[in-house]
């Protein structure tokens, strides 16, 4: 630019995508200015933890925030906290915000997650019922689990049953309903499942399968006290935790009229339909280069890989988004890993034995590693990565057999 003026990047979020892209833009000595609007008080920050060591009491706040907020200032970049963008102004690109202030923008990236799914049922809205989507959640939730209390979590995904682990732990006593016929069953196989089935019972964790609730009944004061099921019934409860997925946060994307399908429409290079606007994380919906269709994710790996993309992007070079979607998930002293996506898989080959110290299970589909789930065994999901990456095909005895050494099918390959 012949004048040197400086062109503003504004960054709407301030979740693990927000903050990842604001670090690559600090690595990569990005020399326009930035300005990041959060509605939460605190900086970009990990949310893993939240149901994790952070709900335990084991790591404090400060440890979640992927930089101090004094890091990122004194580079130059400006955070603007405890406001939230309400309106986009496309042809003017100015964003109004929530102190009535405006901001003018040259680039906009919006990052702005998602929100949790509520539950709308009769009660829902009775003191103690909780649902886990940030710090202030996690605060308050961690206060209520004390040894004796009965937690109730509806839903048995991720969220739930790391939930379920941590204030087992801390002595709760905890019940999970969940509505389909196994746990984490749109994310995973049925050896999974059947495998945290069996750890969270041998917990002590009261598990039931097939198990929809209607509402929530009040005890004193407006508290709940117990959570009503569709085949009748009462299951008593002191606290309630409500984790049924989440939803994309796409209101001020519709708003300023940007295509949105379950996410905010956007390419391989992060852009939406306006050159002037990118998004990532949870908020979009991409056409990821390794897969037909468009896809949606909720996960870190997503984030941090969409961010680099969106930095690329801001400085001018094309670097597309193709990585192979990876996810984790810690309950007690098992680290599951999982690399691509399951569903569609055509074939389901076991490695190890769930009674094992770790194992693993390769997705297939013609022939090809399409995902695989391991259980306390790292080399596994590091050379799935590589093997779902490149779409390999692999003969399923190879995966099954124990005296193959599974970083021979990769061999003279990367599988970090």
């Amino acid at each position: 630019m012949a004048n040197q003026q400086k062109e503003t990047t504004v960054i709407v979020g301030g979740g693990h995508a927000a903050g990842a892209l604001l670090t690559t833009l600090l690595q990569k000595k990005y020399q326009q200015e930035v300005i990041l609007v959060g509605e939460e008080p605190h900086p970009p920050y990990q949310r893993p933890p939240l149901s994790k060591n952070y709900l335990a009491g084991e790591v404090d706040q400060a440890s979640l925030y992927l930089k101090p907020r004094s890091v990122f200032e004194n580079a130059g970049h400006q955070l603007r906290l405890g406001v939230r963008a309400e309106q986009i102004d496309r042809d003017n690109r100015t964003i109004s915000l929530s102190d009535q202030s405006t901001l003018k923008y040259d680039r906009l990236v919006l990052a702005t997650g998602s929100h949790v799914r509520s539950l709308n049922a009769p009660g829902a809205d009775l003191e103690g019922i909780y649902y886990l989507h940030d710090i202030a959640d996690s605060d308050a939730l961690r206060e209520e689990l004390l040894p004796g209390k009965r937690l109730v979590i509806v839903g048995g995904g991720y969220i739930g049953l790391e939930v379920a682990a941590s204030a087992t732990k801390k002595g709760v006593n905890v019940t999970v309903l969940e509505a389909a016929e196994r746990l984490m069953q749109r994310v995973t196989g049925p050896e999974i499942s059947e495998f945290f089935y069996t750890k969270h019972s041998s917990a002590g964790v009261d598990l039931r399968l097939n198990t929809a609730v209607t509402g929530f009944e009040a005890g004193d004061q407006g508290h709940v006290a117990g959570v009503t099921l569709a085949s009748g019934g009462t299951v008593p409860a002191d606290i309630v935790l409500v984790s049924v997925g989440v939803v994309p946060e796409t209101a001020l994307a519709e708003a300023a009229g940007l295509p949105c399908d379950d996410g905010i429409i956007v390419d391989e290079f992060t852009r939406t339909e306006d050159p002037a606007i990118l998004a990532i994380g949870d908020c979009t919906r991409h056409r990821n280069l390794f897969f037909e269709k468009m896809q949606r994710l909720e996960s870190v790996a997503n984030a941090v890989d969409q961010a680099r993309t969106a930095a690329a992007t801001l400085m001018g070079e094309e670097k597309p988004y193709n990585s192979a979607p990876w996810f984790w998930s810690n309950q007690y002293d098992v680290r599951l890993q999982m690399v691509g996506l399951s569903q569609h898989h055509d074939q389901r080959v076991l490695r190890g034995s769930p009674e094992d110290k770790g194992f693993a299970v390769f997705y297939l589909r013609d022939g090809c590693v399409i995902a695989v789930d391991a259980v306390n065994l790292p080399i596994a999901f590091m050379v799935g990565k590589t093997l779902v990456q490149q779409r390999r095909q692999v003969n399923p005895e190879m995966l099954k057999d124990p005296d193959i050494e599974l970083k021979s099918l990769v061999s003279g390959q990367s599988i970090n």
